[in-house]
């Protein structure tokens, strides 16, 4: 099937990979439920000696598993105080699930015992396979075969479990608390030892889990997998994700878009770089982006928020479940110290979270409620008066949450581990409760500091209507950041657009790539090809300006290194002398080059240069990258990155992420670039781009010049792959 370049992001990368087909969600489901949900498991080489045994069985005990649990060993005997089966065959029942503790020598004769017994899912733990490289690679490639054929479900191997807390089903192998009540974060990671870590963290701050998975080496259930069974359980509303590396990126992109589709975000701890790295060998565009870059812009397109430490994982995910859906365009924060109130801007500026300036109508009412020593603004320091007018928080918040700008509350307050005999933080709470619920948009108390919260804690602040977060300024900011982004993300997801069919042609010098760019809509400089002095004299006087003479060649990338291009020539005797001198650089620095001749085009003022450049990851597909330089862009490296298709909003984004943004807007009396005009041809570009097909590496303009109101294409080259 083709892929669409007017179509967005998702629909072109399903479409474009063939494996899709192959991966689609669903394959295998009723075998996942089985294992997730099981009515009966297998603890098979149990032994009252592993610690790994006396761990699950712990577990399974301690939550109250209301299934079967069979006992097998082939040594039989009495384990953990029931009678052991000397294999899965030999209890004669039915079993969902199996906890395979066998060394990696006897896995596939288990494996025989589980297809007989007709097993739905198998949890591996041993290790031993592709994490010791090729041999152990091949092992385990032995492994998912025999599990394919039997139609058993494989999570792991080198995996410590999962565990479904919602049923109270904890096939893990380390200790774990028990579940929490209205649980709705649920974890997925790559690493076991993350996840044993990541649920301590969650208990430690109160926030409950729905399920956890680790999926270990990925010989069958991948990641993708997890959050597409995740996307269809009615329990999460949010789903943690620890990455390592994407085993099936098409795989992932339909997972993730699924969980999107179910009203479920993912958040994301992504450690490392791609595997695969994405540079083109000549072209500039591989060096202006390191591999994870690819991987930011597809968390862009794809809704997928990103953060960087585990703490950050557990309070952002936490609060997108808590908090649901944000509509509007900013934060607002209430405290009661203006010290607090500083590092929240200080922070907000950083961490690009938009704090918006309150509207004259909001500070007028705000000058009514306030006391005269407070100063009515954004965020708002209630002062001091709060503790002998506790009313005073809930009127602010109320004035705050009628402000347009305004999509999410906070406000700044340590719920009490035990509260104290005259109720003070109670009077607090219930009037920040008071305030929350007149708001009628997503709200959230925060602590000052990263602090545990306890049972009482959490009760206290449910009790009260009141949302409550001990993540602390720092990482409660940042969540409603990545809340607020996500709203903007949700408000303009796009639908496909016309149909481009792709061309069958290759163009390689510069003069074929700017008429194949114009081909679609991309403006280009004026340009004639000459094969003589005389033919560049009479194109100069034909073209009536100062021009600028480069050398066409499909040979010479870089033009400038080997005297191949000459600026700002005026006059008969200048544009000849110039052609035959760089006709003698060019032939002794590349006598092996093929030209084509010289390409004359008319010479362009001072304005913004920009460099637009397109490149294919291998793991991720085609990418394009906006920056600002020109001939600085090496330098100054002030890239933007989104894969392909793109939309006119994704370009005007890209624009706006660039450090230099303010150039694009008339930096010291400089015109103004039109930035509409601008984001049109980025999209044009990046269309282009597509249209060339998947042997292209690399498409480069360089410069893209806005200037004296026009934007225009100065130079293009592309690159290609040698099949």
């Amino acid at each position: 099937m083709r892929a669409r370049p007017g179509c967005n992001y998702k629909e072109y990368y399903v479409l474009s990979h063939q494996t899709y087909e192959a991966a689609a969600p669903g394959v295998g489901r009723q075998a996942i439920e089985r294992l997730f949900n099981p009515r009966s498991i297998a603890l098979v080489g149990a032994t009252e000696r592993s610690i790994w045994s006396t761990a699950v069985q712990d577990n399974l005990t301690r939550f109250g598993y209301a299934g079967r649990v069979h006992m097998v060993n082939p040594k039989g005997g009495t384990i953990f105080g029931q009678a052991a089966a000397t294999s899965c065959a030999a209890t004669g029942e039915e079993i969902d699930a199996a906890l395979l503790m066998v060394p990696e020598s006897k896995m596939i004769e288990a494996f025989a015992d589980l297809r007989q017994a007709r097993v739905g899912g198998a949890v591996i733990l041993s290790a031993g396979f592709a994490e010791l490289g090729s041999a152990g690679a091949e092992r385990q490639q032995e492994l998912a075969a025999a599990a394919r054929e039997a139609g058993i479900r494989i999570l792991g191997p080198n995996c410590l479990g999962f565990a479904n807390f919602v049923a109270n089903t904890p096939m893990w192998t380390t200790p774990l608390r028990r579940a929490m009540p209205g649980a709705n974060v649920a974890v997925v990671s790559q690493s076991g030892a993350i996840a044993g870590q990541l649920e301590q963290f969650a208990y430690q701050q109160r926030v409950g889990l729905t399920h956890m998975i680790a999926t270990g080496n990925e010989a069958d259930i991948s990641v993708a997998d997890a959050i597409d069974y995740l996307a269809g359980q009615p329990e999460p509303r949010a789903i943690a994700l620890f990455l390592e590396s994407v085993r099936d990126p098409a795989r992932f992109v339909a997972a993730v878009s699924a969980a999107a589709a179910a009203g479920k975000p993912v958040v994301v701890l992504k450690v490392g770089t791609s595997e695969a790295t994405a540079r083109a060998a000549q072209a500039h565009t591989g060096s202006l982006v390191g591999n994870d870059r690819t991987f930011d812009a597809l968390c862009l397109q794809l809704g997928i928020t990103r953060v960087r430490s585990l703490e950050e994982l557990i309070v952002t995910t936490d609060l997108f479940a808590r908090l649901g859906p944000v509509t509007g365009k900013g934060l607002a924060l209430t405290a009661m110290s203006g010290g607090v109130c500083e590092i929240v801007t200080d922070q907000a500026e950083a961490e690009g979270v938009a704090i918006p300036q309150l509207a004259d109508a909001t500070l007028a009412r705000l000058r009514e409620t306030l006391p005269a020593l407070a100063t009515p603004s954004n965020p708002l320091d209630i002062t001091g008066a709060a503790m002998l007018e506790p009313e005073l928080i809930a009127r602010s918040l109320e004035e705050l949450a009628s402000d347009p700008s305004i999509g999410v509350l906070g406000f700044v307050f340590d719920a009490p581990l035990k509260e104290d005999k005259r109720g003070f933080a109670r009077t607090f709470i219930k009037n920040v409760g008071a305030g929350f619920q007149s708001a009628g948009k997503p709200c959230l108390m925060m602590s000052n500091t990263f602090t545990s919260v306890n049972g009482e804690a959490r009760a206290l602040t449910e009790e009260l209507g009141v949302v409550y977060s001990g993540g602390g300024v720092r990482h409660c900011v940042n969540a409603l950041g990545h809340l607020l982004r996500r709203g903007a993300w949700q408000a303009r997801v796009r639908t496909a657009g016309a149909q481009r069919a792709t061309v069958d042609r290759r163009p390689a010098t510069e003069r074929a790539v700017l008429e194949h760019l114009a081909a679609y809509e991309v403006p280009v400089v004026p340009a004639l090809v000459v094969r003589s002095a005389d033919e560049a004299v009479q194109a100069a006087r034909t073209l009536d300006a100062p021009v600028v003479l480069k050398i066409a060649s499909p040979d010479i990338l870089h033009k400038t290194e080997v005297g191949g291009v000459a600026l700002n020539l005026r006059g008969d005797d200048a544009v000849r002398a110039a052609y035959d001198k760089m006709m003698a650089s060019v032939t002794a620095a590349k006598p092996e080059a093929s030209i084509d001749g010289v390409i004359v085009s008319p010479m362009r003022g001072a304005g913004v240069e920009l460099f637009v450049g397109t490149m294919r990851d291998p793991q991720w597909g085609p990418a394009i990258v906006v920056g600002l330089g020109g001939v600085l862009v090496e330098v100054l490296k002030d890239t933007s990155m989104r894969l392909l298709p793109i939309q006119q909003q994704d370009a005007l984004d890209m624009l706006q992420e660039l450090r230099g943004a303010a150039l694009l807007d008339g930096f010291r009396g400089a015109p103004a670039v039109d930035r509409e005009q601008l984001a049109r041809t980025i999209v044009a570009i990046g269309e282009a781009a597509l249209a060339l097909g998947p042997d292209l590496l690399s498409l480069e303009v360089n410069p893209l010049l806005a200037a004296d109101g026009r934007i225009e294409a100065l130079d293009g080259l592309t690159e290609w792959s040698q099949s």
